[in-house]
Parts: structure tokens; sequence; C-alpha cells
């Protein structure tokens, strides 16, 4: 079913259930995966991706449609992780390199992450990006969403998510030659 099809089918009250529904099963799995390249954790992104279809259930009366579905729901996923994140940490205020060990040790433990070190240096260094940053590289790099759809969901202009995106390039790029360098 096309994005259109399930709008309409979750606006009717008479099938509003079945909409909502199709809607989480076309988008479940990729949500899942933005917002878990954003806070790591599988349970944290649970979490978030739980509190994102709920908005989207509650929200869907008041979508303007003057934007495409998916960009909405994105914006929604990307609001939600950056705020966990946010959250997390103002709870925590436990600064990475404090706590790099237990970290390291998390991402070993995690069966939706590998073994492989590099991935898990990846990994770190998107940590240590600023929201925005993280938010770019992870929507170009592992979404490979075009610059366009970028800018209508965070409401930046490509020449600033362009900039964003290098400058996340780099800091990975720093990051992960320092990494590689201590092995």
């Amino acid at each position: 079913m096309t994005d259109q099809e399930i709008l309409e089918l979750c606006l009717r009250p008479a099938s509003r259930e079945k909409g909502y529904r199709l809607l989480v099963s076309a988008y479940s799995k990729k949500i899942y995966w933005h917002v878990r390249r954003m806070v790591t954790d599988h349970d944290d992104a649970n979490d978030v991706v739980q509190n994102v279809f709920i908005k989207i259930y509650r929200g869907l009366g008041e979508f303007r449609q003057d934007s495409k579905l998916y960009t909405w729901i994105f914006r929604i996923a990307s609001n939600e992780a950056v705020s966990f994140i946010q959250e997390k940490y103002r709870r925590s205020r436990i600064a990475l390199e404090s706590d790099q060990a237990a970290y390291i040790k998390q991402l070993q433990a995690d069966v939706w992450v590998d073994g492989n070190d590099t991935q898990r240096l990846l990994q770190m260094a998107i940590d240590t990006l600023p929201d925005k940053q993280k938010q770019v590289f992870v929507m170009r790099y592992f979404d490979e969403l075009k610059y366009e759809e970028m800018e209508e969901i965070l409401g930046t202009s490509t020449g600033a998510l362009k900039a964003s995106f290098h400058h996340a390039v780099k800091k990975i790029e720093d990051f992960l030659k320092t990494g590689l360098n201590r092995s």
C-alpha cells in the first residue's frame, strides 16, 4: 500500500486501527534502526520507537499533509531520539570519557552489534557527535536520505546539512584514526 492509502485508512474512524497497524508494519524497522543508531542501546531504542508510534497515533488527526508521511514520521523519530539522549545525559551527567570502559563493555555484550572492533569504534565516534551532527550523519550515511528529504525533516537548509555532515565525517575520521592507532 502507498503512504497515501495508509493515511486515508488511518484518518477514517472505521479503519483507523487497520491503517495504524499497516503504518507500524511499514515503518517500524526503518524507524527502529534510525533511532538505534542515535541512542545506541537496543532497549532504549525500543522505548523511543514505542514513544514515536504513540505520538504518531495521537497526532494522525493533526497531520496537515504539507509534507510526506515518511518525512513527518522521521521528524518525530529524530526529535524523540534527541530528546531521549538529552534526558539521559541530564540524568546521568557522566561524560563518555569517564565511563568509556563500561560503554565498550555494553557494546561488546550487545547482541545487535557484531564483534567487529571497527564497528564498535564507529558507534562510539557517532555517539561523541553533537545531536544535530549525529542526526544528519545517521540520516545521510545509514538511512541514505537525500539532503532535500533531510531539509524537510529537520527544517534546516541543504547547505547547513552538508556542512553538518562534513563536520561529522571529519570528527568520525579523527576519532577512528585515534582509536585504530590505540589498537
